[in-house]
């Protein structure tokens, strides 16, 4: 399987209140690098997954909402916890949705996977990868 891989930074506000979470319960900022990996079998009749300068604005449209935000206060996350891999569910949703609808051109149609990481540190990150239907 082919892949091509892109990348964007956030910076966001949020607390994680559940004593699971010891310190993280209260607020805190997170600043992560992120990762969209797309996925195809075979590539386009240009031999690429999927147009690069493409994918690299939906991801940044994506996350673009989020920057700089207080996560406990948007609507959309009232009541979640707002874990790393949590994060990654919901910008591949938001991706899967973009690719669905036409943003990354026709040939992001025939994507077969897409995976997002969110790297918090050096040390540690969490992915989450799905099928498109």
């Amino acid at each position: 399987m082919f892949s091509v891989e892109v990348r964007d930074r956030i910076m966001i506000g949020h607390s994680l209140p559940d004593p699971f979470f010891g310190p993280a319960q209260n607020m805190h900022g997170a600043t992560f690098v992120v990762d969209v990996a797309f996925f195809r079998e075979e590539m386009t009749k240009q031999n690429v997954v999927v147009d690069i300068g493409a994918a690299l604005d939906v991801l940044a449209e994506t996350l673009k909402p989020l920057k700089y935000q207080n996560l406990d206060e948007l609507p959309q996350f009232k009541g979640i916890l707002t874990t790393t891999e949590f994060l990654c569910k919901y910008v591949f949703d938001e991706i899967a949705k973009a690719a669905k609808a036409g943003a990354l051109g026709e040939d992001g149609k025939g994507l077969a996977k897409i995976r997002v990481t969110l790297h918090e540190t050096d040390l540690a990150r969490a992915a989450y990868e799905g099928y498109l239907a």
